[in-house]
């Protein structure tokens, strides 16, 4: 079954603004929201497309790349490990223009996931606004090994990347490139991996984080913490 284009999911045109793309998602969320429609699968259904719809097409990054290229620049097959997601789609396009004209960009330390957290309240908690803790698992900087990943601290050059953290792909008319999968971009392979974390440089733990929520908030509005997402791989930072 074929996608239904981004702008009509959402009822707007194609130089739609920021906030007219924030209005037209919270009319539609509000619309099919599940708590509105119990049991409603075509309800439920619309409102994962408008979610979908306003993650792509609110990014800057993302709503470029869906411009050009319609969902074919989100499906399977765009990158390594069943395709890219849309946190990888900037880097995607980035490498393929890069290597037409000579090269690809320099190595960088990847860094960690974003957390997205739902956070349910009801009437008058949203009217007067609160401060509320969530437990989150999170990967994070492992103590032993300080993100290294090794033991003893020793390392090589990655096998397969011959040090450089990223490996070419063939996709059709394209050369890709993308993070080494062996060494996760770091370009470097260790010898003796920590006991603690088994070479990753990160461990699983829960978090606790105070979350300070503002008075008079919508369905669908975010809360962006800067710094508390996970631990990137080598102990990049979040």
């Amino acid at each position: 079954m074929s996608k239904r284009d981004f702008y009509e999911v959402l009822g707007v045109s194609r130089t739609v603004t920021e906030v007219e793309l924030k209005t037209a998602y919270r009319r539609l969320a509000m619309k099919h929201h599940p708590d509105r429609n119990p049991g409603d699968k075509t309800s439920e259904e619309s409102f994962k497309e408008a979610k979908q719809a306003y993650e792509v097409l609110s990014d800057p990054a993302k709503r470029r790349a869906y411009d050009q290229h319609g969902h074919a620049a989100f499906e399977s097959g765009m990158g390594g490990r069943g395709g890219a997601g849309f946190n990888d789609v900037g880097d995607i396009f980035g490498d393929i223009f890069g290597d037409i004209f000579g090269g690809g960009r320099a190595r960088q330390p990847r860094r960690g996931a974003d957390l997205r957290y739902t956070i349910e309240l009801d009437l008058d908690e949203a009217v007067a606004g609160l401060e509320r803790d969530i437990h989150v698992p999170s990967l994070v900087v492992c103590e032993a090994c300080k993100g290294t990943g090794s033991s003893d601290g020793k390392t090589h050059t990655c096998n397969t990347c011959h040090g450089h953290g990223r490996v070419r792909i063939q996709q059709g008319i394209f050369s890709i490139q993308q993070a080494c999968p062996h060494c996760e971009g770091t370009g470097k392979a260790i010898e003796s991996p920590c006991g603690d974390c088994h070479g990753n440089g990160r461990t699983e733990t829960e978090r606790v984080l105070k979350v300070k929520i503002p008075s008079g908030v919508d369905t669908g509005d975010r809360i962006h913490l800067t710094g508390e997402g996970e631990a990137g791989p080598g102990g990049a930072p979040s």
